[in-house]
């Protein structure tokens, strides 16, 4: 596992680590357990989505953006998501888009700011997928879980939050989420550092990742100690 390189003013750079696999395989229940595991340090870790990086779709009609393909890398603004990593990497905040997935646009003059704290998490289905991102990753998680659990997540998600219907799931899931998926996900498992099976189900998984993270923010907390005191 790579190392960051010391930040400026006397601060560890941020460590990023990216978390990655198939929609529904539990990525989003691993940051959350995580998150949890770390109340002691609240404050170290910042979440980055993928999902907040798709590119608006204002200029299409409501039929068009239903059909886009979500799952293919140019349904994502990665030069945007590149230059802010690069930006937390150097010790800068950032402004992250704001996602509408009713009306498949970004929210106007929406964003969340992102900090640059001692570990960044970068979460999405497609975060080793693109050379640059992924180079830009100091850790590298893959979540493992199988297709027909990942499909009945995605449904019972997608219906609940999204507003979709059973049949434009289904009809979605045959036509682009699966073939992206062995296109693109699934392949990009060979980039991973970790293989976590089971998702959020993986408790030792979540321990281990939890105590590697917890040392980290020890190390940062060392770092900027050590040159105050200096």
């Amino acid at each position: 596992m790579a190392s960051a390189s010391a930040a400026a003013g006397g601060r560890r750079a941020p460590v990023l680590v990216g978390i990655a696999g198939g929609t529904g395989s539990g990525k989003s229940t691993i940051t959350r357990a995580v998150l949890k595991t770390l109340e002691p340090t609240l404050g170290r870790l910042t979440t980055v989505g993928f999902d907040s990086y798709y590119k608006g779709l204002a200029h299409l009609d409501l039929a068009a953006r239903a059909a886009f393909n979500f799952d293919h890398p140019d349904a994502l603004d990665l030069e945007l998501l590149a230059e802010h990593l690069r930006a937390l990497k150097r010790g800068e905040a950032v402004e992250i888009p704001s996602y509408d997935f009713t009306t498949h646009t970004r929210v106007a003059g929406a964003t969340t700011t992102a900090t640059p704290t001692p570990v960044v998490v970068v979460e999405g289905i497609l975060t080793f997928a693109d050379p640059t991102v992924r180079s830009l990753m100091d850790i590298k998680i893959f979540v493992h879980t199988p297709a027909d659990i990942r499909f009945i997540r995605r449904l019972k998600r997608d219906i609940a939050e999204r507003g979709r219907t059973l049949d434009g799931v289904v009809e979605q899931y045959l036509t682009t989420v699966r073939p992206m998926h062995e296109q693109f996900v699934e392949p990009s498992m060979r980039h991973a550092d970790v293989i976590v099976p089971e998702g959020g189900a993986n408790q030792i998984a979540i321990d281990m990742i939890a105590s590697r993270i917890q040392h980290i923010c020890r190390e940062a907390d060392a770092v900027t100690t050590g040159a105050t005191s200096t």
